[in-house]
């Protein structure tokens, strides 16, 4: 699946051309993923190389750019893990553990990351670390680094990835950093500043998987429709009860008011406006939409949704996942409370 998407030039939209890529805005990258979701099929195996190179792309120096990106558009190297979740930290990013020590002229790296999707999968993890104490910054948001790390130098020295077995349909890992080894030309950007260079790259992220959500939607709603049209219960098409029709109906406005949200949001991106509120709303909505949906498509099929022959009980797995991953929605409340509407911090 993922050499498919490879070859056909479909994760290195987002890239520049004149790195190998096809230059695309992130609406570009939006309606990909979704069109995957719509088909049925889990872009989330292979979506962290769109939001993920954006940070090389923003903040990596001339020669990381040149050296990688041309090789990751061709498909030659993958980068689609991404280091930051921690199993004592959650969503607290600053309170991460990791540290990544200055030894000569590279870094030592010790800790531990969870959840790090496709890690097993992927050449490149883009790394998140402690490169200064915590309590020896003045902001909690200082004093940690992104890298940009070899995985399969990395295994040969004091990193192993251990496989989780999960209910969602992508490979996901925890991996452990024992006394690894790095060059000093690993950091992206200037040491101390990355948990800034994530931030700047969260937004594509949550348009992106967002228009997933959309996606997923949409499938949903497109196999109840046709199969509670088809479906003759009673002499009649389930179809043509209220108690059917009704909930398809309303998940499908809650689903067309989303996707105007993910639309505002990925246009504000591409225009370089500040979207932290829309890109957030986006993400919330989407996910939200998208579980009805499944909830739905569940119910409209009964007992045959539990079958895997109809690929109902997958996505609405998958759409599950939404609600919690890469950010939970409560997360995203907080943020619209706090960020946007001026209340105090809720936690």
């Amino acid at each position: 699946f993922i050499e498919a998407l490879t070859d056909g030039g479909y994760l290195a939209a987002l890239i520049p051309e004149e790195y190998g890529g096809a230059g695309l805005p992130v609406r570009g990258g939006a309606v990909i993923l979704e069109t995957i979701n719509r088909m049925g099929c889990a872009a989330a195996a292979g979506h962290a190389q769109m939001y993920t190179m954006g940070t090389i792309l923003r903040h990596g120096s001339e020669e990381q750019k040149a050296h990688f990106l041309p090789k990751i558009a061709s498909g030659e190297l993958r980068l689609q893990a991404f280091g930051v979740t921690e199993p004592t930290t959650g969503s607290d990013t600053t309170q991460i553990k990791t540290r990544a020590e200055r030894k000569g002229n590279g870094y030592i790296v010790n800790g531990q990351k969870v959840w790090t999707s496709r890690a097993a999968h992927s050449d490149l993890m883009l790394l998140l670390a402690r490169t200064t104490p915590a309590d020896q910054v003045e902001k909690r948001t200082d004093g940690i680094s992104t890298f940009l790390i070899d995985l399969r130098e990395a295994q040969k020295n004091g990193c192993a990835i251990n496989p989780i077995d999960a209910m969602i349909n992508h490979n996901t890992t925890e991996v452990f950093f024992d006394n690894v080894p790095i060059p000093g030309d690993s950091l992206i950007g200037e040491e101390g500043k990355g948990f800034r260079y994530i931030l700047d790259g969260m937004n594509a992220e949550r348009c992106l998987t967002a228009s997933e959500s959309i996606g997923s939607g949409k499938y949903f709603i497109e196999k109840s429709v046709n199969y509670s049209s088809e479906r003759i219960v009673f002499n009649r098409p389930i179809g043509q009860n209220q108690g059917i029709q009704f909930p398809i109906a309303k998940a499908y406005a809650q689903l067309e008011a989303a996707e105007l949200m993910v639309r505002k949001a990925t246009t504000m991106f591409d225009a370089g406006l500040t979207c932290g509120g829309e890109a957030n709303m986006a993400r919330l909505l989407a996910a939200e939409a998208a579980w009805e949906c499944g909830e739905v498509c569940m119910t409209t099929y009964g007992g045959f949704a539990f079958a895997r022959e109809y690929d109902i009980e997958r996505k609405w797995r998958e759409a599950r996942l939404s609600r919690t991953a890469p950010i939970s929605s409560n997360l995203i409340l907080s943020y619209i409370g706090q960020h946007i509407l001026g209340m105090p911090r809720s936690y």
